[in-house]
């Protein structure tokens, strides 16, 4: 199996991720859990796919909070053992991430700007002007100095990002990956899974190619045969 491609759960609720789980079978050994299961018993699913299928998993949860509320949250998720969580990438989030996960092997990504989002959108939200590559390279850079593991950045960013001397060691996940003919769905800031990879990603999430096709290991099996 191979750990660079990460599987997005995104289906409603902890049975369908059993279900979708159940047919990956042993074609995928990461998955991500994200806010929308949450309420739909996301963090039992985290720990079933842990605990019970020996799976990697990334809780994405994009915290963002006071420093001490982040912090304690990050604590409790830091002892149940698993492997990402995310955090919004201002460098106050992170240092109080990087305190709460302190001593155990959690990996805190920043989250630099959304795959979904482009400069209208920056705009709309009163963003900084210029450049949003630019925006998005030095948001990572201020978050990885921050102490953070990794960096959530779209395929487009990949290179710029690992380019920078912070990104030593340090790792890039990229959504926004859909293998070639597939449809952007939400995303704005797309490429495929091989680019991505090539561009510097070490992990690649991938969601509604995989979990809407009529056979979901098989595309995820296609997926890993396209990667360099």
């Amino acid at each position: 199996m191979d750990d660079r491609l990460i599987v997005a759960m995104d289906v409603p609720n902890v049975v369908a991720g059993l279900a979708l789980a159940d047919r990956l079978g042993d074609a995928v050994s990461f998955y991500k859990v994200g806010l929308g299961m949450l309420t739909g018993g996301g963090l039992a699913l985290a720990m079933e796919l842990k605990n019970e299928r020996d799976k990697r998993v990334f809780l994405d949860l994009k915290l963002f909070d006071i420093g001490q509320t982040v912090e304690n949250a990050v604590k409790g998720i830091a002892g149940l053992g698993l492997d990402f969580l995310t955090v919004h990438g201002d460098p106050q989030v992170v240092r109080a991430a990087a305190e709460g996960k302190s001593g155990t092997d959690l990996k805190i990504l920043a989250v630099t700007v959304l795959t979904s989002l482009d400069r209208a959108d920056l705009d709309a939200n009163m963003i900084l002007p210029g450049d949003i590559h630019e925006i998005t390279v030095e948001r990572a850079r201020r978050a990885l100095e921050a102490g953070a593991d990794g960096v959530i950045a779209s395929p487009q960013e990949a290179a710029l990002i690992r380019a920078l001397p912070e990104t030593k060691g340090r790792l890039i996940v990229t959504p926004g990956v859909r293998p070639a003919g597939s449809a952007s769905g939400d995303q704005k800031r797309i490429a495929t899974p091989e680019a991505a990879l090539r561009d510097g990603a070490d992990h690649i999430v991938v969601g509604r190619p995989i979990w809407a096709s009529a056979d979901p290991a098989a595309a995820a099996r296609a997926i890993i045969a396209e990667l360099p």
